[in-house]
């Protein structure tokens, strides 16, 4: 039979057609008038489909190249910072951080579980400078309460950098409402176009940090970024490229809603949402267990593999059977669970292939007919789901942006608030 490759993976996702058309006819120079009115409208289009009235910086890099900007650009050496941690992205905050000379203060919790907002006000002293957090965990698929942490950084006076690289398009953020000092996003992820360039929202307080932060920048220094923004140009050569993929990429989020980025974003989330939420309850149906199942993501679900089963098994066979591409666990993980994502051009039919392989592959592995068992449970949440508004999903769920119960999250808050 034909195979068409398939990506499952969190990131590079799916790229969006008109997105490579794009890229495709992106023949121009980057010192022009042409390419000045487009980059300062996709500099206009990111802050909708963020959602903030900040300042957004675009990066030729990968998401991390921005994850180190905002260690470098906000830190001096000797400051103490928390990294919250909680797989390999956390990680690397520990990484970027002792790189730059900073003192770091871990709240480290074990791969698939989320913080204590207990323990991270604990360690919240008033001599840390700023927090580093991933909104969503890529490695385990768990989802982090941005909002609580957020609460807290505001009362104590700690910048607030959210690594958001999938979590912006999959996930509810109040940027300015809830007081994010630098938000991060990438472009292989929710946005649908190849990997490359990297994106930041940045406060006033940030900048205002700047201009006292003593660490050596120069390609990442944010302020000049800024200054070239103002006049439609990067400080250095942009991804050209790129940046005319985006602007299509974002073209299509906003013509989903009518024209309104803001309302393509928000049904971006929801598609990520219901998606996510056939694929665990499909998984469940199949005898696997989730490896995050107490804050699940809507950007990626990660599976633990089945007893005595190594999960490159699984990842192999559907690759073998069906050109599919599942990710692996990374690091200490790899062997143990494999991630299925549902970020950007995913939608019903892609999802419903995947679990009718997903079905193939494990039934073989497994020696047990599991063909039929995971699609019915997915059609069910899809029958459900179908036709709601993101509000409407958040409100039945009576989720926190962190995924778990909002009543859990608010429960919480109020008792480490008192």
């Amino acid at each position: 039979m034909l195979k068409k490759v398939r990506l499952f993976t969190p990131g590079p996702t799916p790229l969006l057609p008109s997105a490579q058309l794009a890229m495709a006819a992106a023949d121009i120079h980057h010192r022009t008038p042409e390419f000045r009115a487009i980059y300062q409208r996709v500099l206009s289009q990111l802050k909708e489909f963020i959602g903030t009235k900040n300042d957004v910086i675009l990066l030729a890099s990968s998401g991390t190249g921005a994850m180190e900007a905002a260690v470098s650009n906000l830190t001096s050496p000797g400051d103490r910072v928390l990294v919250l941690s909680a797989g390999k992205f956390g990680e690397r905050w520990v990484s970027l951080a002792k790189a730059f000379g900073c003192e770091v203060d871990v709240v480290s919790v074990p791969y698939g579980q989320t913080f204590s907002i207990e323990e991270v006000r604990a360690r919240n002293t008033p001599d840390v400078r700023v927090i580093f957090v991933q909104s969503t965990e890529t490695s385990t698929g768990a989802r982090h309460c941005i909002e609580n942490i957020a609460a807290l950084s505001r009362d104590s006076g700690a910048l607030l950098v959210v690594d958001a690289i999938t979590g912006l398009g999959t996930t509810h953020f109040d940027v300015d409402g809830w007081g994010i000092d630098v938000i991060i996003g990438g472009s292989q992820k929710a946005v649908m176009i190849p990997p490359g360039l990297a994106y930041c929202a940045v406060s006033d307080r940030a900048w205002q940090r700047m201009e006292t932060s003593r660490s050596p920048r120069y390609y990442f220094d944010l302020r000049k970024e800024r200054k070239s923004a103002a006049k439609g140009e990067s400080a250095y050569t942009p991804a050209v490229a790129l940046i005319a993929a985006l602007g299509a990429a974002l073209d299509y989020i906003a013509a989903t809603s009518g024209g309104n980025i803001a309302q393509g974003r928000d049904a971006l989330i929801h598609n990520a949402e219901v998606t996510a939420e056939m694929t665990r309850a499909a998984l469940t149906a199949m005898g696997l267990k989730l490896f995050a199942p107490t804050a699940p993501a809507s950007a990626v679900t990660a599976v633990l593999a089945p007893d005595g089963m190594d999960s490159g098994a699984i990842v192999k066979g559907f690759k073998e059977q069906f050109a599919g591409v599942l990710s692996n666990g990374q690091g200490e993980m790899k062997g143990q669970i494999f991630r299925v994502a549902h970020l950007g051009f995913f939608d019903y039919l892609d999802t419903i292939a995947m679990i009718g392989g997903l079905e193939q592959v494990l039934s073989q592995l497994r020696g047990r007919d599991l063909l039929g068992v995971g699609l019915k449970v997915a059609q069910q949440v899809y029958a459900r789901r179908r036709g709601t508004s993101l509000a409407q999903l958040l409100e039945a769920d009576q989720r926190c942006s962190c995924g778990r119960p909002a009543a859990d999250c608010a429960a919480t808050m109020a008792t480490v608030s008192a």
